[in-house]
């Protein structure tokens, strides 16, 4: 177990944390937090856990091994800089560099440039190193935020590019009801999907979300009422090379299935995406039900739908354990509640 630090996007309050804490708990790692700050997680964990949040994390930016965390004040600072032997992080004759972020408006700009300053200095004094700002062999990162500073070493920086790659009107068939990647990921993530799990989603529209599991390593199945959509989906599907296990004209509330391990879905709204002479409430409802008889006692499902419909309330309702829900802003009309919700 080591102390690590994680940079997380600040695109949500609460997604990017619970994002992160899912997947740890998806791939059985051990880990215990140690503080949650603005856009940073610190964690005591297992360090393969760093590999499992860089292959399947959206909303985190940043990985590195805590060196110290202290105030964001110039005396503790140098204080803890001075008590860390950098021979033991840097090779002899090795390259590094120095960033440090300020978190929203924590700090101001001329402090990043000083202490980007200050630490490079201390450390060229103590090693026998040198500095590379274009390709550094190591990278140090110091993070100013909720009036503290953390520094440490960095494992992994995951870009965000892919995801801007697979986004709606990058793909094929768009259709205005598609979900974006980042959000469709992170949905996956909250479903603690593992690998060579059997994920559906029953509103598959154009597939955002089996792209994304199958990126994970899940086995995929998606269905959908409108034929139109399926073949838009089967379309966006091969652009990317997925292969599912299935991809069928079904009503969700009549899956042809008799077993899942996890279901992850955003149903129509009816603003762009017809409900089939229905309402979203009573969709939300129905197929909550129908999935609640294939999934396994304790297995996850991961749903959307506006917050005007009270979708935790619904979940409890029918007998699911609702684990979390998060808010996500799409425009003035619409706020998505996403909701983790658990078979009893």
């Amino acid at each position: 177990m080591v102390k690590l630090f994680f940079l997380l996007s600040g695109e949500n309050e609460t997604l990017p944390y619970a994002e992160l804490i899912a997947i740890l708990e998806a791939e059985n790692l051990n880990f215990s937090i140690i503080e949650k700050l603005d856009q940073v997680m610190r964690l005591e964990a297992d360090n393969n856990c760093v590999k499992a949040v860089s292959l399947r994390s959206a909303y985190t930016r940043i990985c590195a091994r805590e060196l110290f965390t202290c105030e964001a004040n110039d005396e503790a600072i140098t204080k803890c800089l001075n008590n860390i032997e950098f021979r033991n992080f840097i090779n002899e004759n090795d390259s590094f560099a120095i960033r440090v972020k300020r978190v929203r408006n924590y700090a101001e700009k001329a402090s990043v440039m000083k202490y980007e300053s200050k630490i490079g200095k201390l450390i060229l004094k103590k090693t026998k190193t040198r500095v590379n700002l274009v390709r550094p062999d190591n990278i140090f990162i110091g993070i100013l935020t909720s009036g503290k500073f953390i520094f440490g070493l960095k494992i992994a920086i995951i870009h965000p590019k892919p995801f801007g790659e697979r986004r709606p009107k990058e793909k094929p068939f768009f259709h205005p009801s598609g979900m974006p990647s980042k959000l469709a990921r992170s949905m996956v993530n909250l479903a603690r999907a593992k690998r060579n799990d059997l994920l559906v989603d029953p509103f598959c529209g154009t597939g955002s979300t089996l792209i994304e599991a199958t990126y994970i390593g899940c086995r995929t199945v998606g269905l959908d009422a409108q034929l139109k959509m399926i073949k838009g989906c089967i379309k966006n599907l091969e652009h990317f090379n997925i292969s599912p296990e299935g991809v069928i004209h079904s009503d969700a509330r009549k899956p042809p299935l008799a077993k899942v391990d996890c279901v992850v879905t955003d149903p129509p709204y009816g603003r762009c995406c017809s409900t089939m002479k229905s309402t979203t409430k009573r969709i939300v409802e129905e197929t909550l039900d129908v999935f609640n008889s294939l999934l396994d006692k304790g297995n996850k499902i991961c749903i959307a739908s506006p917050k005007s419909i009270d979708l935790s309330i619904i979940g409890v309702r029918i007998g699911y354990k609702h684990l979390e829900s998060h808010f996500v802003y799409v425009h003035g009309s619409l706020t998505r509640e996403i909701a983790v919700f658990e078979k009893r």
